[in-house]
């Protein structure tokens, strides 16, 4: 997803490839690189954070990318749990929480919304390594 590694650099600098992104989910992958290791060998908390992040972040773009000229997405919170080491190459899925016609409808009618993304972090044997939810809202442009 081109448009999304343009808008946030960090996620390109890292390595990171979205395999599916819709205006509901996406899936986001960080190859295994040394270079991203921590400590114990495999992906260093920061990074899979960041692979979590960013595969939220493909799906606000995608649901709410029509709207950028009037709003600009922030993230305002973020939550994620460790359930077990992760080694190897590290796989992303992420569900927008609630349909984006709603989240518009409270922007239409003069709200700033909030809604969560929640992620599942898996390793290459598809084991969960961990869950974190990014809740973002749509900040409207002045």
């Amino acid at each position: 997803m081109t448009p999304l590694l343009d808008i946030v650099p960090f996620a390109r600098t890292l390595g990171i490839e979205f395999t599916s992104v819709t205006a509901e989910s996406a899936v986001a992958v960080l190859p295994d690189q040394p270079a991203l290791h921590n400590h114990v060998g495999g992906p260093h908390a920061g990074a899979m954070f960041t692979l979590g992040e960013s595969a939220s972040g493909a799906i606000v773009i995608a649901a709410f990318g029509e709207h950028l000229g009037r709003v600009t997405p922030l993230a305002v919170r973020a939550q994620i749990g460790y359930s077990k080491l992760a080694m190897g190459a590290m796989t992303a899925s992420a569900t927008l929480s609630r349909p984006p016609a709603e989240v518009v409808a409270e922007l239409d009618a003069g709200q700033r919304p909030e809604f969560d993304v929640a992620i599942t972090l898996v390793n290459a044997e598809g084991v969960s390594t961990g869950e974190m939810t990014v809740t973002w809202t749509l900040r409207p442009n002045r």
